[in-house]
């Protein structure tokens, strides 16, 4: 039933693979169609319709993500860049990079602002399609631990919804506002360098970029999605996002150990939900302070899924 949403899915992860290898011809439209068995034809028009732009502009788009990257974090020649990463020279560089970005590569490297990078689409989501997990999953499920730790001062950059309580209903909303949709935030988030729970470096994967509870003086639930960066962080931030200064403190941490997200990932949310509910603050001596962040770090290959509370 969803046979195109995991062959697209598949032909982005190729992509992702080979770009800036050196070898274009693995990822031209030809190499990919003949790779996945389809006609370059109907790949085409199945990319377009799952992603919501033609392949030609995915890959340029992703092109210049790199490239942005290598911009901000090496010294490396933007002739050289502009070759690494697929354009035919450093002027066909520039104006595809003014075009989209509104300045030169050069103006970019001085100034280092955050720019909205080309995410890598997900297609397909067994959860966000309503498959589920498999009914044989549940074996491969791990023990849920909790451990007390303490995270040093910090600042958290996010945009938050009083009205959601968990990321898909609030990307749901926050489709509805101007400059706050998923493609936005998290492509600005990818273009900052100095996010503090970064694993991999890569672009395009939400590295770093964390969900958070929050309670209003209410008491009402609402969700939040953002990056935590140094104290001491002073680079140019996003206008549309809220950047709050987070004293050291104590959490504690339910964590599930690496997992393959579309086999199980329902069972591993629904075990660490379960450890929450179970703990007992009271014998451990704190209690759940709702007037910070709870901490929420999904990263199934490298981490697994961690919640952090706050206590005291």
């Amino acid at each position: 039933m969803f046979e195109w949403h995991r062959t697209i899915q598949r032909m982005v992860n190729i992509i992702e693979r080979q770009i800036g290898g050196g070898n274009d011809d693995l990822i031209a439209l030809q190499a990919l169609a003949r790779e996945l068995g389809y006609s370059q034809f109907h790949v085409t028009r199945q990319f377009k319709n799952l992603t919501g732009m033609t392949f030609r502009k995915y890959l340029g788009l992703r092109r210049l993500a790199h490239s942005v990257v290598e911009l901000r974090d090496s010294d490396n020649g933007i002739i050289d860049i502009a070759m690494k990463w697929g354009f035919s020279s450093q002027e066909a560089y520039t104006r595809a990079f003014k075009r989209d970005f509104g300045m030169t590569p050069s103006i970019y490297r001085q100034r280092k602002i955050p720019l909205v990078l080309q995410l890598r689409p997900i297609t397909f989501d067994p959860y966000s399609l309503g498959l589920g997990e498999s009914s044989m999953s549940k074996h491969e499920l791990q023990s849920v631990s909790a451990t007390v730790v303490t995270l040093p001062a910090h600042k958290f950059l996010h945009i938050r919804n009083q009205e959601a309580e968990d990321y898909f209903g609030f990307w749901a909303l926050q489709e509805k506002i101007p400059g706050q949709d998923c493609d936005t935030i998290c492509g600005l988030l990818d273009s900052i360098s100095a996010k503090l729970d970064r694993v991999t470096g890569k672009i395009g994967e939400f590295d770093g970029q964390i969900g958070a509870w929050f309670f209003s003086e209410s008491g009402k639930l609402g969700y939040a999605y953002g990056i935590r960066l140094p104290a001491h962080y002073a680079g140019e931030l996003p206008k549309q996002m809220l950047c709050l200064d987070v004293p050291q403190r104590d959490y504690v941490v339910f964590s599930h150990p690496q997992f393959d997200y579309e086999v199980i990932w329902d069972s591993v949310f629904a075990a660490v939900n379960k450890a929450m509910e179970d703990y007992d603050y009271a014998a451990s001596g704190n209690r759940q302070d709702r007037d910070a962040f709870s901490y929420q770090i999904v990263n199934p290959e490298h981490l697994g899924y961690r919640v952090y509370v706050p206590i005291k």
